[in-house]
């Protein structure tokens, strides 16, 4: 009776690490990190400015952490183009989404948002990475402007749309994972949900006609969609943040579009779900409301807060043990048949130069092309932008 009850124990400690991205605190994991990572076994690694020196140093240190995971491992960063770039500094700067949306709209030829797609998977695949957090699908309505700056691809869905087929089919071509976000939409977002929850007052018609338009018709393209922490008041989740809403996760995302893929919350960290939960309580209710994935990016108290909170329920409620169980089982389905290939090989010095000099150009002519580097100019730069 004890071992079952052990076994029993051991599978919910490894589901419960198993639906966590962690985040890291420097360039070379320390004894704590090792401890705490062999503890958790987490199902992906997220990696910011703060960890990324070089692509030898980012690989040893992406292989390290993720050998002390869950098998196939997500290994993700925020390389948007523009203002969100990890790679900025260790390689190079690239054109925000919103520039090459411009181009694409003016030249009539998506070829420009395939490209951007394929130097951006070149350039994570050569730091060691299999997925990037883009592409950014918000609507670049005026209410956002100061929020996202040039992060989204343009103000009309069908524009967004093009610009984003185009750039996941270029990462598709080199095996890099994309990610969509921030479902529903931030368009109309005012606030900076790192730092509140913003009230977003359009109508669930205006929603679902324009803002979520992009995950309707691209939702078999994208592997992984990113969850946002803003309230939908005139919507029926009402003044749940999206990423703890079972309406806008399971209802909406699930069952009205048909999305199979990895849905993954936006981190548990910001202000955006803070202020409206506990870390530990926002963990619980991500996975109950239908998340498969919970990102936690800079805090190993919170991370492991989040770990014995999931652990926790499910020795209190039986529902919620069968749910985890079942979540983890297909989640790590999901994440095997995404990172099959494994990790691709490391490029020489002139193989990374090469790419260097491609993005640099691709830059130049994106720009000459818009006449602008941006169609809008970003507003300031927030701190975890630049983490």
């Amino acid at each position: 009776m004890s071992q079952a009850i052990g076994g029993r124990e051991s599978r919910l400690r490894h589901a419960a690490g198993s639906l966590l991205v962690v985040g890291l605190g420097g360039a070379q994991l320390t004894g704590l990190e090792r401890a705490w990572l062999r503890l958790v076994r987490p199902g992906g690694v997220i990696l910011f400015k703060r960890n990324i020196v070089d692509a030898t140093q980012t690989r040893a240190l992406l292989d390290e952490a993720t050998g002390l995971g869950a098998p196939h491992a997500v290994r993700c960063v925020d390389v948007e183009g523009g203002t969100v770039n990890r790679l900025r500094d260790a390689l190079a700067p690239l054109p925000s989404a919103q520039a090459v949306g411009a181009v694409v709209k003016k030249t009539k030829k998506t070829t420009w948002a395939r490209e951007h797609g394929e130097l951006i998977a070149r350039a994570v695949k050569a730091f060691g990475f299999n997925t990037t957090l883009a592409p950014v699908v918000d609507l670049a309505l005026p209410e956002s402007t100061e929020v996202l700056g040039s992060r989204p691809p343009a103000a009309d869905a069908a524009d967004v749309i093009a610009y984003a087929r185009a750039y996941l089919d270029g990462l598709s071509e080199h095996g890099i994972v994309g990610c969509g976000k921030h479902f529903p939409g931030l368009g109309g977002a005012s606030g900076d949900t790192h730092f509140v929850t913003p009230e977003i007052g359009r109508t669930w018609e205006q929603l679902w006609s324009e803002d979520v338009v992009p995950y309707r018709e691209l939702h078999t393209a994208m592997p992984m969609v990113m969850m946002n922490h803003a309230a939908y008041p005139h919507a029926p989740s009402k003044n749940v943040p999206a990423s703890a809403s079972p309406f806008w996760i399971t209802t909406v995302l699930r069952k009205r579009i048909g999305y199979r893929g990895i849905i993954l919350s936006d981190d548990l960290e910001m202000g955006g779900i803070l202020k409206f939960l506990p870390v530990d309580e926002a963990a619980v209710e991500a996975v109950r409301a239908g998340s498969d994935l919970l990102e936690i990016c800079h805090s190993a108290e919170l991370i492991l807060r989040s770990y014995e909170a999931l652990i926790a329920e499910g020795e209190r409620s039986a529902a919620f043990r069968t749910m985890l169980l079942a979540r983890a089982r297909e989640t790590a389905r999901k994440q095997k048949r995404l990172y099959a290939r494994g990790v691709a090989r490391e490029l020489t010095a002139k193989q990374l130069q090469s790419l260097r000099e491609r993005i640099l150009r691709f830059g130049e002519r994106v720009t000459a092309t818009a006449a602008a580097a941006d169609a809008i100019a970003p507003r300031a730069i927030s701190p975890v932008e630049t983490s």
